[in-house]
């Protein structure tokens, strides 16, 4: 599978915090059903690495990651639990040697030229841009993007289903990220046919701009 091609294809990657374990398939059950098959699992928690294995489990065809990695052992202990890609919110280089040698895709955070540059030079093209709007936002990445012609990125922080339309229209941007479709309170509130809703919104706003895209 090209994991990085079909990020950019479904265009949203839902960012979850999981708090309990026995939400984790139900989550995966309710963004299927909203026609998302995608989600980046931070490990913000201490039941991340149990999460994806469960996942990966009881949806095979869920293209799961792990989020908010930060060292070689979450990375390592995300990949024995069945990650397909890894995302990190800065540049680590230890991170970054590790998943060139072990062969796993993996998407490093950056927020200047200098951090994208440093990614490139590793081959590294799809890139994740974080805190996208408290660092600027679109302007930010229109002003930057000319000197990284070969640069994609995937903005995350403060993106939701009112600006995702917005980010995706702009040539540079691989996709989006967000938690707003699988919060905490949806999570431990069981709304999880309000996760499907917002998965199925979201895909919808992902046409949406590419469809305006395409007609410019």
């Amino acid at each position: 599978m090209d994991i990085l091609g079909t990020l950019g294809e479904l265009g949203i990657i839902p960012v979850v915090k999981i708090e309990n374990v026995d939400h984790a398939t139900r989550l995966a059950e309710a963004l299927l059903r909203g026609g998302l098959p995608c989600a980046e699992i931070t490990f913000r928690t201490m039941y991340a690495g149990e999460s994806i294995q469960k996942i990966v489990a009881a949806q095979p065809g869920m293209l799961v990651g792990a989020g908010t990695v930060l060292s070689v052992d979450q990375a390592k202990r995300a990949v024995s639990a069945g990650a397909k890609f890894i995302v990190s919110p800065g540049f680590n280089p230890l991170l970054v040697d590790w998943c060139l040698e072990q062969g796993v895709v993996l998407i490093p955070g950056i927020t200047t030229p200098s951090e994208a540059m440093l990614a490139m030079s590793r081959d590294l093209i799809v890139l994740k841009f974080f805190p996208a709007e408290a660092l600027g936002g679109i302007s930010y990445l229109q002003a930057i993007s000319p000197a990284l012609p070969e640069a994609r990125f995937i903005p995350t922080g403060g993106i939701s289903a009112e600006n995702m339309v917005a980010w995706l229209k702009l040539p540079f941007i691989h996709a989006v990220a967000g938690s707003w479709l699988v919060t905490s309170k949806l999570l431990m509130e069981g709304r999880f046919d309000e996760i499907t809703r917002l998965a199925s919104q979201a895909m919808e706003n992902v046409k949406t701009a590419r469809q305006t895209a395409e007609v410019k």
